[in-house]
């Protein structure tokens, strides 16, 4: 079977995983998102801006500038797979609490 070339454009190596791109020039990930039959090329997240995960003892301005983040696009995160704000949301501001045969688990923190 013959690889998408949207996947191979991105340099990705499947539908629905995401991978940074230190070298763009305005976006830190990319994302070939699938959803049924639709397939999109999306560029997400600020380069050079780290999201805030939650870590152990931080600070109360990390706290409330993830909390705002989401807040904030809560219903662009809601439409899912194929929007920018589902992504960076779930590869710069959720937690990682392990990884499992290479593959992270990611674990969303409720919103207060």
């Amino acid at each position: 079977m013959k690889k998408d070339s949207r996947l191979e454009r991105a340099g990705v190596s499947g539908f629905n995983q995401p991978k940074r791109t230190p070298n763009h020039p305005t976006k830190s990930h990319v994302v070939v998102a699938k959803e049924g039959d639709k397939v999109k090329t999306i560029r997400f997240g600020q380069q050079g801006v780290s999201g805030s995960p939650k870590k152990s003892g931080e600070s109360e301005s990390y706290k409330n500038r993830r909390e705002s983040f989401k807040a904030r696009h809560a219903q662009n995160i809601a439409k899912g797979k194929m929007s920018a704000a589902y992504w960076a949301d779930k590869v710069k501001w959720m937690m990682v609490i392990g990884v499992v045969s290479g593959t992270e688990i990611m674990h969303s923190l409720p919103t207060i």
